[in-house]
């Protein structure tokens, strides 16, 4: 397990002369393989979490989990930042009505996916797009710019069909679209979800349908709500999450294969792997490849310790250790293990501490609920296991 916190300059002194007082080393790889296989003996095994869970996690994550004082301007001005940019959203010449959206939203500057990207999907005559870049970096907005821009609100049909692997997804993909389109009130948005249903011989007169493959290809194939032919733009998005989703990579291409030959395809993948560009191959013609390296995250302004600790007990003793010489706001702590996570957080409870445990056996929606809890300072101590940190990026 480990603690991430702020603290001041006279703490950190503090800190490192009490660490510097332990028996500190970074363990072999043979002593990792053995507290590994204590754990696995013990009966514990790391926590996991879909793929799907772990991305919608990590949206919300980015969105504002932690308030990094680090300055936005200076990421933008930095060339080794995917948040790079010399442009500003007047250089995109988007809408003015969707100008006025963006900016709404507390945008000032595109990110380097979205002043690569944006200028393309908005070219003439329309060109298809595989696009990669890690998680946070702007894709979501990038193609639902392109969306909202390429609707002809005189025309009372769906014109825009965008794919996420899951409920949660599609959702949150919606409310970036709605309030990007905030002064654009002739666009109309429909979800193609569970729990939303149209009545049999009626025909759609939204501009753009977002919703899952497996509803998508009903309301498209099945009951015909709305004609695929005239889908002018497609986008495929979180493609790595729906190549790991069972069934969802047939669903695609299914409604990929109804689609006229003119549509524009938008492809947009977190990871780069092979199976994600055969997919991607087989949907997506001639396209025009966008990939960005994934950047080091690390912080200049955060430093790292570990301390070597024998059992739970002796590493429970070193966060008290943490806790008795600075002050800490809000931590979060990692556990390899639902037990280990659930033993801490009683152990703390128990020492007076407030906390929240975040683990897989939670639903999407209570593990958002956690976190939402955590952000607003109800709880100061947030357990969690490798939901929240492992997957691609």
């Amino acid at each position: 397990m480990a603690e991430s916190a702020a603290i001041s300059a006279s703490e950190a002194k503090e800190l490192t002369s009490l660490v510097n007082n332990l028996d500190i080393t970074r363990p072999s790889d043979a002593e990792k393989d053995k507290n590994e296989a204590g754990e696995a003996a013990a009966g514990e095994q790391d926590d996991t979490a879909s793929p799907a869970d772990t991305s919608l996690l990590r949206k919300i994550i980015r969105k504002g989990l932690v308030e990094s004082k680090q300055d936005l301007e200076i990421q933008r001005k930095d060339p080794s930042s995917p948040l790079y940019s010399v442009k500003t959203f007047d250089a995109l010449r988007l809408k003015p009505e969707l100008l006025k959206g963006v900016y709404a939203m507390g945008f000032n500057a595109p990110s380097k996916i979205q002043e690569t990207a944006v200028p393309t999907l908005l070219a003439h005559p329309p060109q298809n797009l595989i696009a990669q870049s890690q998680s946070g970096t702007g894709k979501t907005a990038a193609f639902v710019l392109a969306m909202l821009s390429r609707v002809d609100t005189s025309e009372n049909y769906p014109q825009v069909l965008c794919l996420s692997p899951t409920y949660e997804l599609a959702i949150q993909t919606g409310e970036v679209a709605a309030k990007m389109a905030k002064f654009c009130p002739d666009i109309r948005l429909q979800y193609a979800v569970r729990g939303e249903e149209v009545a049999r011989g009626h025909k759609l007169d939204c501009h753009i349908i977002i919703g899952t493959p497996g509803k998508m290809l009903d309301w498209g194939v099945k009951f015909r709500v709305f004609d695929l032919k005239k889908i002018r733009v497609f986008v495929l998005d979180e493609a790595d999450v729906m190549i790991a989703t069972q069934g969802h990579q047939d669903q695609c291409i299914r409604i990929h294969k109804h689609l006229s030959k003119d549509c524009q395809m938008m492809f947009f993948s977190a990871t780069y792997e092979r199976e994600v560009m055969e997919f991607a191959e087989y949907i997506v013609e001639n396209p025009v490849i966008i990939r960005l390296k994934r950047e080091q995250e690390s912080l200049d302004n955060i430093k790292q310790y570990y301390v070597k600790c024998r059992n739970q007990e002796e590493k429970y003793q070193a966060i008290q250790n943490v806790y008795g010489v600075i002050t800490v706001g809000q931590a979060i702590i990692f556990c390899h293990t639902r037990k280990t996570a659930s033993w801490l957080a009683t152990k703390m409870s128990k020492d007076g501490h407030s906390v929240a445990v975040l683990s897989g056996d939670l639903t999407v929606e209570q593990r958002l609920a956690v976190l939402d809890r955590f952000r607003d300072g109800k709880e100061k101590v947030l357990i969690t296991t490798n939901v929240l940190s492992r997957g691609k990026c």
